[in-house]
């Protein structure tokens, strides 16, 4: 069985956010690059996987040469071998074009399952795991807070607001995991050594078959117009009781104003 696993390099979730003024997109390179914690939760059903049906898996990243360090990141936990894709012309890329790339990559080699996590700290769209599926002609089975592999079919519980639908499909399939699927677990030293041999391949858009123009900002069909920084922190407001029973009166009234009630 062999499982593909498409991770993202993203700023720091605890950093703060800056957006680039000329192209109107994130900035990564104005604070610390690290890779998608939500990946962590699709990494660690990728090594369950592997420990129980011997699959062999393969981390998948769209990025920039110096992104390589999230690749040995993702290995680390025990990952067979990575596959990048770099090329200037991705930078600006939507959420459409980020699955052209993918999709294409996938074309490219043997797989049966493609676990996502269900979006990315820095876009939070959700849209890219379907994206790819539809562009394949696959199975898309999405928000899997539990997953089960057994021959050629894939069960998994589907997160929604009221509880969880059971569906089933064959395989291949893309799925996409929410945080609730596992505790994902720390890389070993012997993983984070290992990570540093174990095969990376390097393919550009021109190796995929991916024209230029169908990717970055140019070919987006999501466009930023306009953002503005977030407004600083107001002091809140404060209701002291004096037994009076007044207090409550404003309580409900300030409920009422900021439109709570």
């Amino acid at each position: 069985m062999k499982v593909i696993v498409p991770v993202k390099r993203v700023p720091d979730t605890a950093g703060e956010k800056v957006i680039d003024k000329e192209t109107l997109t994130v900035d990564r390179d104005a604070g610390e690059s690290v890779l998608c914690p939500v990946n962590e939760f699709a990494i660690e059903e990728a090594v369950r996987l592997k420990e129980n049906l011997g699959a062999e898996v393969t981390v998948l990243l769209v990025g920039p040469e110096s992104a390589q360090s999230v690749v040995r990141k993702a290995l680390s936990y025990g990952l067979d071998a990575g596959l990048q894709v770099t090329d200037d012309a991705i930078a600006g890329s939507d959420a459409l074009g980020t699955a052209r790339v993918i999709a294409k990559a996938l074309e490219g080699v043997e797989w049966d399952l493609v676990v996502f996590g269900n979006q990315s700290t820095d876009a939070r769209t959700c849209l890219v795991p379907a994206a790819v599926a539809e562009l394949l002609g696959v199975p898309s089975l999405t928000y899997a807070r539990h997953l089960h592999v057994e021959d050629d079919k894939i069960t998994v519980h589907r997160e929604h607001e009221e509880g969880f639908d059971v569906v089933e499909s064959s395989l291949p399939a893309v799925v996409s995991v929410v945080e609730a699927i596992n505790e994902p677990r720390y890389p070993s030293f012997k993983g984070i050594m290992a990570a540093k041999s174990k095969p990376l391949d390097v393919k550009s858009l021109a190796d995929l078959g991916v024209e230029p123009e169908q990717v970055g900002a140019n070919g987006a069909v999501a466009t930023m117009y306009a953002f503005e920084p977030r407004p600083p922190k107001e002091a809140g407001t404060v209701v002291e009781d004096d037994g009076s029973g007044a207090a409550a009166t404003r309580l409900a009234d300030w409920l009422v104003e900021k439109k709570f009630v």
